[in-house]
């Protein structure tokens, strides 16, 4: 308890620092995910995507990013082994902080797209297991993120290679492929609009108070879904071209409507992520000033400093706009060649993925979905259209995230607890 007083704000000063290096770390890796696949499509130029980016992450984060967080993330470690000595926890957060914030700046500096939340699993459980007790770890919890690895991948990577397939067999191969879009492609919209929503709702304004049950969620989205179809086929149908053109024009014109649906889904996934994952960083720091300030009193959920917020919010955008596009060109460009078309259909799968998890409750890494979904589309046209040596990579990287995660944390844990202790 001494140390908490004698320190207090120093712990908390270095909790802020380290705190805003992992958001830098989520935003040069996480955000680029989002937007890699509008990059890699050429439906945004790199510019365009990180201001687009900045907007609506620092939105969702700011906006959306809840009043009160968990102390502890995802219920990974059990706090009654910390109730007599709250300073472990308070080292063990900052410590966890600075591990996962310089390993997403290493893989980011490397282009490979990983976990941030698994990055901060791996920390925190490295220092609970080694610094405090082995017991301290809910290891079903982490059985649950290592299952991740292959489950959520597979399933948006299923669904991204049925939306592809589906538009191929529907638009791309048909006599008049511009005619067919204009007749399947608002039904397109309407999925596009329905997923969006319910990501929207149920990842981002969840958080602002909004206290909305399943079904309305569903008739909301719904609603939207509807909208945005009859709005989207009014646009199209505006959209004239030459009828005697060759096909080549035809694919081009019918590129064009799902770059454009591209740009929306983005956004909203965006807007999602920046809601979403900004507690991978503020978590961690707000349990660090939770404890601190109450004297070492250790809540299940703290309420937010005015600070906290606009800090890791800040700390996503400028990690996109001075580091982000290592990890946009691996998930654009590094895993297969990338349309419109192709990106939409990836980027569509990977919110499914994320709608068909929360209802679940599976563990999910935003990351690996979109990777997922990226294979998928490249399944699409055969192996051969997927760049090996890149995926190699971004496997390896996901499978070492934990355990460097944890490593690092221990060291750290162990220096801070030599330096106050």
């Amino acid at each position: 308890m001494d140390i908490l007083s004698t320190y207090g704000f120093m712990l908390i000063a270095t909790a802020a620092v380290v705190g805003f290096l992992m958001a830098w770390g989520i935003g040069a890796n996480d955000v680029a995910n989002a937007m890699g696949t509008s990059v890699g499509s050429k439906a945004l130029t790199v510019k365009q995507a990180i201001i687009i980016a900045m907007i609506f992450e620092f939105a969702g984060a700011y906006l959306a990013g809840g009043a009160v967080t968990d102390t502890i993330r995802k219920g990974i470690i059990d706090s009654g082994y910390f109730v007599a000595h709250p300073e472990l926890l308070v080292f063990g957060m900052i410590a966890s902080l600075l591990a996962a914030g310089i390993w997403l700046v290493i893989a980011s500096y490397l282009g490979w797209p990983v976990s941030t939340t698994h990055s901060i699993i791996g920390a925190i459980v490295g220092f609970a297991a080694v610094g405090v007790s082995i017991d301290s770890v809910s290891w079903g919890q982490v059985g649950g993120v290592v299952g991740s690895w292959i489950v959520t991948p597979a399933i948006s990577g299923i669904l991204a290679y049925m939306i592809f397939m589906s538009a191929q067999k529907l638009i791309f191969d048909t006599e008049n492929p511009f005619a067919n879009a204009k007749r399947y492609v608002p039904f397109y919209m309407a999925f596009a609009g329905f997923v969006m929503s319910l990501v929207t709702i149920t990842k981002g304004l969840k958080h602002v108070g909004l206290k909305l049950g399943t079904t309305e969620a569903y008739l909301i989205s719904l609603g939207i879904a509807i909208t945005v179809a009859i709005v989207g086929k009014y646009f199209i149908n505006r959209i004239k071209i030459d009828e005697k053109a060759d096909r080549r024009m035809h694919f081009a014109s019918v590129e064009k409507v799902f770059a454009l649906l591209m740009i929306v889904t983005a956004c909203c996934m965006a807007f999602a992520h920046g809601s979403n994952d900004v507690a991978n960083a503020i978590g961690p720091l707000a349990a660090v000033v939770s404890v601190v300030n109450s004297g070492g009193e250790i809540a299940k959920k703290a309420v937010l400093e005015w600070w906290i917020l606009p800090l890791g919010a800040f700390g996503i955008v400028l990690g996109l706009a001075i580091f982000g596009t290592r990890v946009m060109q691996t998930i654009g460009k590094g895993i297969t060649h990338l349309t419109p078309s192709r990106g939409f259909a990836a980027e569509l799968a990977a919110a499914s993925t994320v709608v068909v998890a929360s209802g679940t409750g599976l563990p999910i890494s935003t990351t690996q979905t979109l990777v997922g979904a990226v294979l998928g589309v490249g399944m699409a046209r055969g192996i051969a259209a997927l760049n090996l040596g890149v995926v190699r990579n971004i496997v390896v990287s996901w499978v070492v995230t934990l355990p460097v995660g944890a490593g690092l944390s221990i060291i750290f844990f162990f220096m801070l607890k030599g330096i106050f202790a």
